[in-house]
C-alpha cells in the first residue's frame, strides 16, 4: 500500500513536471521574444559615435560611452600631465582617431583625428 502511495506521489509529479516543461517550451516556440522596441538605442555609425563623444567631452561619464562604442578596439599610446593629474592619450585604429582620457573623473578632455601621441597641453587641462 505504501509502495504504491508512493509511486502515485511520484507519478503524479512527473507527469505535472512534464507538462509544464513541455507546454514552455510550445509557448516559446511560438511567441517571439518580446522586446521593447522603444527603449532600444539605434545603431549609430562610427562617425557619429565619434561625434557623440566629441560632443560629450569633459563631461563625467564620457569615458563609460567611449567604452562603450570602441570597446577593444583603443591602443594606449601614452600619457601625459592633464586632466586631474595624468591623462591617456588612446588610438581607435579602424577610425584613424585619438581620444585622451582622464580615468580620474572618466572623462575624455581631447580628440583629435590621426594617430597623436602628445596633445598641446592647453587642450588635455
Amino acid at each position: 500500500m505504501l509502495k504504491s502511495r508512493f509511486l502515485g506521489t511520484f507519478l503524479t509529479s512527473l507527469a505535472v513536471a512534464t507538462v509544464i516543461t513541455v507546454g514552455n517550451v510550445a509557448i516559446d516556440s511560438f511567441i517571439p521574444p518580446l522586446e521593447n522596441k522603444a527603449i532600444a538605442a539605434p545603431k549609430m555609425t562610427p562617425a557619429q559615435q565619434i561625434e557623440a563623444v566629441t560632443k560629450n567631452k569633459g563631461q563625467i561619464g564620457g569615458g563609460d560611452q567611449l567604452r562603450r562604442f570602441f570597446y577593444g578596439d583603443l591602443l594606449p599610446l601614452g600619457v601625459q600631465p592633464g586632466g586631474a593629474g595624468m591623462v591617456v592619450n588612446l588610438y581607435n585604429k579602424a577610425n584613424d582617431v585619438t581620444f585622451s582620457y582622464c580615468a580620474t573623473y572618466d572623462v575624455v578632455v581631447a580628440v583629435k583625428k590621426g594617430k597623436v601621441t602628445m596633445f598641446p597641453p592647453n587642450e588635455v587641462k
